[in-house]
């Protein structure tokens, strides 16, 4: 489903796989785009990394005190397989050798592997995740007011 989303199509209607859409909806526009677009471009994809890692704070179990410590939040993995997808279906397009094109594909299959098992580890409470995500500017005056 994630992969699906990623190239344009979501099946289910879930906050996830929606925004996951938008990150590839991003990288795609990010591949003709100038420098200036590409600032605006990642500035929207960080927002919607923390879109994902919110609602995976919110929805997720705690992990277990002695889950191992995962290097990146969902979000990120979740940027960086849309980008993946992207490249990966860009290859089939271009004028890209063939093993650009194997390179392209193994390296989203492999991503791709590697954040089922994430989701997995993470629902069954062996993996934890970095503490990244941004506050949110009204909670902060709630706390201070």
């Amino acid at each position: 489903m994630l992969l699906n989303a990623c190239a344009g199509t979501v099946a289910v209607p879930h906050p996830v796989l929606q925004t996951a859409q938008e990150l590839g909806l991003l990288h795609r526009a990010r591949l003709t785009a100038d420098a200036v677009d590409q600032d605006r471009i990642d500035s929207a994809r960080a927002r919607s990394v923390r879109v994902i890692d919110r609602w995976v704070a919110t929805w997720m179990p705690v992990s277990y005190g002695t889950a191992s410590l995962n290097t990146e939040t969902v979000g990120m993995v979740i940027d960086r397989v849309a980008e993946f997808s992207v490249t990966a279906y860009a290859t089939l397009t271009g004028d890209a050798s063939d093993d650009e094109v194997q390179y392209a594909w193994r390296r989203l299959a492999e991503l791709s592997v590697a954040y089922g098992d994430l989701a997995f580890d993470i629902t069954a409470q062996r993996r934890r995740l970095p503490d990244l995500v941004a506050p949110q500017p009204d909670r902060d005056r709630r706390r201070r007011g």
